[in-house]
């Protein structure tokens, strides 16, 4: 099974292949790149165009095809051109996931300048920290964070504001609608490969937030990765007799379920989308229930999101009575989907193969991919990683290679690392050492080359010098069937330093105790490991922009005391 595996692999990337790797001199750095992705993201998009007639962007009644995409993207350019915007310059973008965010990210980057993502639901001070430390040239918001940017007006230098979707006239703000009225042809620009395509802000521990460095290279990079994940399990595909090798692919149909200022739903999902010109359908907010009801109405192909999305649509009444025929994939990104999920995925969903991606914001995209049988043989696996990535496995504290098999930090170097971080040239230097790019993460690799990320650093719970990783309680906890969502954490110890916590949220109508839940995880982890503080939820847990569990805000809120 998993010499198939690497004879695919190496007949995609050997020389002359479509995802050849060869190596590139980068910022004085020799990496891996691929030999035939194109040189950056406007002459991605500029591709599109062939897909004049095909629909592009759904939201609620909207729909828009490429031809009326790109006339829209022309027209903004332009516009943005006239209002003094040169190559290099940055426009930032904070709205929800409305068709606007895309055309507007597809202008800026059509005319040479850098987009700069927004946190919707930044703060005042959040936002005025991003735009203080990104300084662009034009701001494009929709009603909601035109008010929060009002709230600091006065403490911005000159900015340009364009309003998307506004309840009323603003003196100082001009409407989306002018500004696509007169659409023409772009001029064209030179854009240097290793130039910033995107800053996106990553959400540290402490302080503020870093805005990472995306490049054109790293973001191509990462869109050759996808298309090489998805030929290789074409190819394996063909191999086993499972399709036909002139089989026509089919049209992507993808549900965009996370915010576009990440890269999962901007790097991960809607660029392999575009180039692929299939169709993205934008939702206002996730709900599982009308996810489900857009799965049927637009036959989505794939779905990819946090793992407890997943969750939510196996998990929902209306699921068994609802057409996902569509589907083909059911997955994630963002955090690991948990072995019982990947289980459930498979033999719930008729058509679709679990899959995920394990990435991050600095990477600009994924760094491994799995999915179909592979994902059900090594569900705890994230995949192998791209080819286009070099790793290592050290030891946190020395940065000295571990054995094979064993657990230490995951270094990466390759065409899809961030350039730095903007304006924090000791963070860069910290965190990108010699073009490795230290993860953050706790990882082991197999004997197949498949990684299996453990936890965070900085959330493994160090007990009386044993480590405990996150990860694997969640998923003993995951295994038990009342269980909706939980997340781990440590809770300080007089004794023993940290002592294991989890706060849970059962599905409606279960009932289970905290000593249920730990005999439960006492049968598959060692009793170590097993949580001393439970919390039970009454609503589901808390989640940020992108999903993920708030897990330091609920272990700072919960009080000891209360645990069960």
């Amino acid at each position: 099974m998993y010499q198939e595996y690497k004879s695919a692999w190496a007949a995609l990337i050997a020389p002359g292949a479509d995802f050849e790797v060869i190596t590139t001199n980068v910022r004085g750095v020799d990496i891996r790149t691929y030999a035939n992705a194109l040189p950056n993201l406007r002459d991605a998009w500029a591709a599109t165009a062939a897909y004049a007639d095909r629909e592009y962007l759904i939201y609620e009644d909207e729909r828009l095809t490429y031809a009326e995409a790109h006339d829209r993207v022309n027209a903004l350019g332009n516009w943005l051109i006239a209002q003094g915007v040169e190559p290099g310059d940055r426009v930032a973008i904070a709205m929800r996931n409305y068709p606007e965010w895309l055309l507007s990210y597809w202008a800026t980057l059509s005319i040479g300048a850098t987009v700069v993502g927004m946190n919707a639901w930044w703060t005042g001070p959040e936002m005025l920290y991003a735009l203080n430390d990104s300084e662009p040239k034009v701001i494009i918001v929709d009603d909601e964070r035109l008010a929060t940017l009002s709230d600091i007006r006065d403490q911005l230098s000159q900015l340009q504001i364009v309003g998307v979707r506004l309840s009323s006239e603003h003196l100082d703000v001009t409407p989306w609608q002018s500004v696509i009225a007169h659409p023409s042809p772009i001029a064209e620009v030179s854009i240097d490969p290793d130039s910033d395509a995107c800053i996106f802000y990553t959400s540290g521990t402490t302080g503020n937030p870093k805005g990472a460095q995306l490049t054109h290279r790293g973001c191509m990079s990462n869109i050759w990765s996808m298309m090489f994940s998805a030929a290789l399990q074409r190819l394996l595909s063909v191999q086993k007799g499972l399709i036909e090798a002139d089989a026509e692919p089919p049209i992507p149909s993808a549900l965009v379920t996370t915010p576009l200022f990440h890269v999962t739903a901007n790097n991960c999902v809607a660029h392999g989308t575009t180039l692929a010109g299939g169709k993205l359908t934008h939702m206002y907010k996730w709900d599982a229930g009308t996810a489900l009801k857009l799965i049927e109405q637009e036959k989505i192909s794939a779905l990819s999101g946090v793992p407890v999305m997943a969750r939510e649509i196996i998990a929902h009444p209306d699921f068994a009575k609802t057409d996902t025929s569509s589907l083909l994939t059911l997955g994630g990104g963002g955090a690991q989907l948990q072995p019982d999920l990947v289980g459930k995925i498979d033999e719930q969903v008729t058509t679709a193969r679990p899959s995920t991606g394990y990435g991050m914001t600095e990477t600009c995209g994924i760094i491994t991919s799995i999915g179909a049988d592979y994902f059900v043989d090594k569900p705890a696996s994230c995949g192998p990683a791209m080819p286009v990535f070099e790793t290592k496995v050290v030891d946190p504290d020395t940065a000295e290679e571990r054995p094979k098999g064993d657990p230490g930090e995951l270094w990466v170097r390759g065409g899809h690392v961030i350039r730095g971080y903007l304006n924090r040239p000791e963070a860069t230097a910290e965190t990108i050492v010699d073009g490795w790019l230290r993860t953050g993460d706790m990882a082991r690799e197999d004997e197949d080359g498949f990684l299996y990320i453990v936890d965070r650093i900085k959330d493994m719970v160090l007990r009386g010098g044993e480590n405990i990783y996150c990860a694997e309680v969640e998923s003993a906890i995951f295994d038990h069937p009342a269980v909706a969502e939980c997340t781990v954490f440590g809770v300080a110890d007089d004794r023993l330093g940290e002592e294991v916590g989890a706060a849970i949220y059962l599905n409606p109508g279960n009932t289970a105790s905290a000593e249920e839940i730990r005999t439960h995880c006492a049968s598959q982890i060692a009793k170590f490991k097993v949580p001393r503080y439970i919390w039970f939820t009454d609503a589901a847990l808390p989640r940020n922009a992108s999903g993920k569990f708030l897990k330091r805000e609920l272990r700072d809120t919960l009080q000891v005391a209360d645990s069960h």
